[in-house]
């Protein structure tokens, strides 16, 4: 299958020959058709330059410029939408990812997996504030989302292109692409890849994003149990919180009739309140999100599933035609 790879570059006009130097070597020995798609980040060092005369060399290497900087996770993104080979490959573009592990995630596609993801194993970055925060996450991330993984981090990634294309990427959402690929009924598995020490500056993908993780981990737990059926969370919610109405109001009854105690004057009648009104608008908000799933399937021709492949189908059958135009 043809390759395209996605480099996500930030101020890395340093790297830029070397990383090219490197992945060209690899992938030139493939035997494979193959394209380079390097997505510049709104670099100020000179980077965009260093690539366009890149790209004029080599008709291999594809650049999309952004206008600014918009994040990690909008380069991504835009590198799988514009790529136009059969299995993208994401990596760093600090070159602390090899790209000589190429080949070995490749052949874990050939065997049929959808999404092969890196394992940084053995991690050549400072402990205090990199490994020890990805780890905390890692663990935290593998439990809330029931997904067992050790380096949700690492961006060397191999994932077949209908899959890739079918992934929303907001926020710092890249790093939950094989959570969201597996979602999609994606068969992923993890290797362990080499990582090498920074040897240009500084990461400018950093620590700072750590807060904007936790939240996006919120969003990926939801959409993975109630995105299509959002009552499911909210009507709990409601019923627990109409529960713990009727149980207050019992007990200030039961106050009142045994110890004799002022049921006005009692907070846990303004408590069964507050409880009655928060159970009414969870199941307010259960029906707003159950109308806005069904207008977001509707509106955009989604489905609620994924289909793999199709046998003794006509190629003119919608499904098939739906399933061409994904793929494209």
């Amino acid at each position: 299958m043809s390759v395209s790879v996605v480099v996500p570059i930030y101020n890395e006009i340093e790297t830029i020959p070397l990383l090219y130097s490197s992945l060209h070597e690899v992938l030139a020995n493939l035997g494979r058709d193959y394209e380079i798609l390097f997505v510049d980040d709104g670099s100020s060092d000179g980077s965009s330059a260093k690539l366009k005369q890149l790209a004029a060399a080599d008709p291999h290497a594809k650049v999309v410029e952004f206008r600014r900087n918009y994040g990690q996770t909008a380069a991504m993104h835009a590198g799988i939408q514009h790529a136009s080979m059969d299995v993208v490959i994401t990596l760093d573009g600090d070159m602390q990812n090899d790209p000589e592990d190429i080949p070995m995630m490749l052949e874990k596609i050939d065997e049929g997996y959808d999404l092969v993801h890196g394992w940084r194993k053995n991690r050549q970055d400072a402990f205090v504030n990199r490994k020890l925060p990805s780890k905390i996450a890692n663990w935290l991330i593998s439990k809330v989302t029931k997904f067992p993984i050790h380096d949700l981090g690492c961006t060397l990634k191999a994932i077949r292109r209908e899959i890739a294309v079918e992934l929303e990427l907001y926020g710092e959402m890249h790093r939950f692409i094989p959570i969201l690929a597996h979602q999609r009924g994606a068969k992923c598995v993890e290797v362990v890849t080499r990582h090498h020490a920074r040897r240009f500056g500084q990461t400018k993908y950093g620590i700072g994003r750590t807060t904007r993780v936790v939240l996006d981990l919120l969003t990926v737990a939801y959409m993975q149990q109630f995105f299509t059926s959002p009552m499911k969370l909210f009507g709990r919610m409601g019923f627990a919180c109409l529960g713990i109405a009727g149980l207050s109001v019992l007990t200030t009854l039961g106050m009142k009739l045994i110890g004799g105690v002022d049921m006005t004057g009692n907070p846990l009648l303004l408590f069964a309140v507050l409880s009655t009104i928060l159970g009414s608008q969870m199941f307010g908000m259960g029906l707003l999100g159950e109308v806005n799933a069904r207008i977001y399937y509707a509106s955009n021709g989604n489905d609620s599933y994924a289909v793999r492949s199709l046998t003794n189908f006509d190629d003119d059958s919608p499904q098939s035609i739906k399933m061409r135009r994904q793929a494209a």
